[in-house]
């Protein structure tokens, strides 16, 4: 009768071997040669998709969510990793009054995606410049972390 270790060796025996010899690189271990990858370059154009699902490039207006809504964007950067634009920050939250007045405030996109040949950023995060005037419904708003639409192709 065979032990339970000669019993494996038998079986395994030969898969056993493949993987000693071959998955160990050698009598000196594995090397590694050669620039570590880096991530490709984002090449054409750069989307952010509003509520709607629309693709809109540098938008001076856009509606995130169907409460939050930054208009009056110049945008300082665009197409990197981040993109960051300063506006108004408004939404049915804050109506009456920030529709004649809306905060300021600063959009930052992130979380860029490469689909085709195209890519959307995912999230966005709203940062009102003086969080302290807001109105006490803006606590049921979601300005951090929000989730963007990305079509599927």
């Amino acid at each position: 009768m065979l032990s339970p270790l000669k019993t494996t060796a038998a079986v395994c025996g030969p898969a056993l071997a493949a993987v000693l010899v071959g998955g160990c690189g050698g009598p000196d271990g594995l090397k590694v040669e050669g620039p570590a990858l880096r991530p490709s370059k984002v090449t054409g154009p750069v989307y952010v998709a509003d509520a709607m699902g629309q693709p809109l490039q540098r938008p001076t207006v856009v509606g995130l969510t169907e409460f939050v809504t930054v208009s009056g964007l110049k945008w300082r950067d665009w197409g990197g990793p981040t993109a960051r634009a300063s506006g108004k920050l408004s939404g049915q939250w804050c109506l009456p009054g920030c529709a004649k007045k809306p905060y300021e405030a600063t959009l930052t996109l992130s979380g860029l995606e490469r689909q085709e040949r195209v890519a959307y950023y995912r999230r966005a995060t709203v940062e009102p410049k003086r969080p302290e005037e807001l109105p006490a419904e803006a606590v049921n708003v979601q300005f951090q972390g929000i989730r963007l639409s990305v079509p599927e192709f």
